[in-house]
């Protein structure tokens, strides 16, 4: 990831000094922070939640170098992806099914959202952030994962009122599905209309039997929405892991911001089982 920093670095200069250099490359002085000083920042702030202000202060610099070392660096975590148990990346939802029909995994999905500010008054499209299961401004997110509760997608990121599957498919899921019929997905009962239109890919907790049937019918759906449950519970795992990180609990900064720090948190993430062997849970 460094060779790309420099590089961006590089153009930058280029662009500032109209194209051409008045001074030959390393010359001038040097960034104040070095490159693994800007990475340790950059995580400090994703994993803890501390304000640019004291970190700031921890290394001695002004609040504004900290915050451009961030601007700098979190899209270049961003555009890493999530790495696979075998040891490829994964950019998008079609890379997540292309992988899942060659390796014969079934893909486990599910949303989450996140509380963000709520928009000011008078702006356009403010409720649209208002989740109406929270209660709360938030903005929503799908995250891929295998058996294992490895990351293998966190993407779709839309405002909170915005339903699961339509989220979905909004991505081309049901493009996807058609695409790749091996594919098999579990998925909770946000997305029943999902498992509704493709049965034989998608599975879904079956629905509630209606008031008045008998007693053996009740006990039959709680054994199979148990055993639904805990083939999908791997994905729960991969959305906890990545709210332990603290500026995932309650984004308190721009909104535009977000799916640039989700995406660099499910990264890093998935690092964990990308080249290493995956622990059981």
């Amino acid at each position: 990831m460094r060779p790309v920093w420099r590089a961006g670095r590089e153009a930058r200069l280029h662009t500032r000094r109209g194209g051409c250099r008045r001074r030959a490359p390393g010359a001038g002085r040097p960034p104040t922070l070095r490159f693994t000083d800007r990475l340790v920042v950059t995580l400090a702030h994703l994993r803890l939640g501390l304000p640019h202000e004291a970190i700031a202060v921890v290394f001695g610099v002004d609040r504004s170098t900290i915050t451009r070392a961030i601007g700098q660096l979190r899209p270049l975590l961003a555009s890493r992806g999530c790495a696979a148990p075998s040891g490829v990346r994964l950019h998008s939802l079609a890379d997540v099914f292309a992988y899942a029909a060659a390796e014969g995994v079934t893909v486990r999905l599910d949303a989450t959202e996140i509380r963000v500010r709520r928009p000011r008054a008078g702006r356009g499209g403010r409720k649209a952030f208002v989740s109406g299961k929270l209660k709360q401004n938030t903005i929503k997110t799908t995250v891929a994962a295998d058996q294992h509760g490895a990351t293998l997608w966190c993407g779709s990121t839309r405002p909170g009122r915005m339903h699961d599957t339509t989220a979905a498919r909004i991505e081309g899921i049901e493009v996807l599905l058609q695409l790749h019929p091996t594919v098999r997905l579990l998925v909770d009962a946000g997305y029943q209309g999902l498992a509704r239109d493709h049965p034989d890919q998608v599975s879904a907790p079956p629905l509630k039997p209606r008031p008045g049937v008998p007693v053996e019918r009740h006990i039959q759906w709680q054994t199979a929405r148990k055993a639904q449950s805990s083939q999908r519970i791997p994905v729960e795992h991969a959305i906890a892991e990545h709210k332990w990180w603290r500026v995932l609990q309650r984004f308190t900064g721009r909104r535009e911001l977000l799916p640039e720090t989700i995406n660099a948190v499910a990264g890093i993430v998935s690092d964990r089982s990308g080249p290493f062997p995956l622990r059981s849970r």
